[in-house]
């Protein structure tokens, strides 16, 4: 149980007030920089792997026997969704040699669009999230980092195809 509770925390982060899934996407930002200097976008597509499938377990093991599916304390989910998000910043600065730190605009679009989606859960982020079960847990904050990816690529077309920029 308490490698599952420091893993469903990221290391006690979940227990950081108010919003604690913020501070959870917060907490990604850093990780995913370190993960993409280390490997560019393969390793953090490996490590959004890994987290969303120990994260899983993880949630399974502090949830089982709770009438609380998605307790707030648990801030794992918010890291993969949020590495998801940054797919859309990673991906094109791995492929193109950029430095990933000059793309700015993209975590910080990745960061706000993901906690957006992750709060308002529309459409099948909702229907994730209403499963009541560990892998709902998960699924929703993926979805919304596929939301938010989406959003960050669309809005760096508008930039820099549309406007120019």
């Amino acid at each position: 149980m308490r490698l599952a509770q420091i893993i469903a925390t990221v290391g006690g982060v979940g227990y950081l007030r108010p919003a604690p899934g913020t501070w959870g996407s917060l907490a990604a930002l850093p990780m995913a920089w370190v993960l993409h200097q280390l490997g560019g976008f393969p390793l953090l597509f490996l490590a959004t792997l890994l987290v969303a499938l120990v994260g899983n377990w993880a949630t399974h093991v502090m949830t089982r026997d709770s009438d609380d599916h998605d307790p707030s304390e648990i801030v794992i989910d918010e890291v993969a969704g949020q590495f998801v998000a940054l797919w859309a910043v990673s991906a094109p600065a791995w492929a193109h040699g950029l430095d990933i730190s000059a793309l700015w605009p993209g975590w910080i679009a990745a960061f706000l669009l993901f906690r957006l989606f992750d709060i308002a859960k529309p459409g099948p982020i909702g229907w994730a999230d209403r499963r009541g079960d560990p892998l709902g847990v998960m699924l929703d904050d993926l979805i919304a980092g596929i939301f938010a990816a989406i959003g960050v690529v669309a809005l760096a077309f508008l930039s820099h195809g549309v406007l120019g920029l």
